[in-house]
Order: structure tokens, then sequence, then C-alpha cells
């Protein structure tokens, strides 16, 4: 929680909207500690946010690949699940 040569405040806590595409209205996920700095519960990859953004626009993470230096690649790595709890 310093503020040094880079904005390093709140590393560990992150902040996301997101509307339409089937997550649940109103919905709170996601809680910080006492003082808003660190992730208390509900601690998710950013792997699992982009899993579950590909999810709400109809694409299959798991079959999405793209082919690098003669290796095919999945997007999201070997990581990520789609959050269910944020979804209607």
């Amino acid at each position: 929680m310093s503020q040094g040569n880079a904005r390093d405040h709140h590393t560990k806590n992150g902040y996301m909207f997101l509307s339409g595409g089937g997550v649940k209205g109103g919905t709170s996920f996601r809680r910080t500690d006492d003082f808003g700095c660190a992730t208390a519960e509900d601690l998710f990859h950013v792997h699992d946010c982009h899993a579950t953004m590909l999810h709400m626009l109809g694409i299959n993470h798991l079959k999405l690949t793209c082919k690098y230096q003669g290796r095919v690649f999945r997007l999201i790595d070997v990581h990520g699940h789609v959050i269910k709890k944020i979804l209607g």
C-alpha cells in the first residue's frame, strides 16, 4: 500500500463493472478486507474473468485457440473457469 514510483496502491484488489450478457442484475461479487486493500472472499484469477466474458459472448473458452510459433495455444492458457455465481 505504498505510493512509490508506480501506482501501486490496492494491488491485491480490483474493480470491474459488468452488465448484460447474462450477468445477474444487482449482483455484488468478491468482498474485500476492512481496509478495502485485499480480497477477503471469492478470489478469482484474471483467466477466470476472461473465461466468463468469453462465455457471455457465446464463445467456448476451452476451444478458442490460436497458433503461435508452430504450437496451438488456448487463448486463456490452461487456466480459467467461468464464474457461475454472477450469471443469471
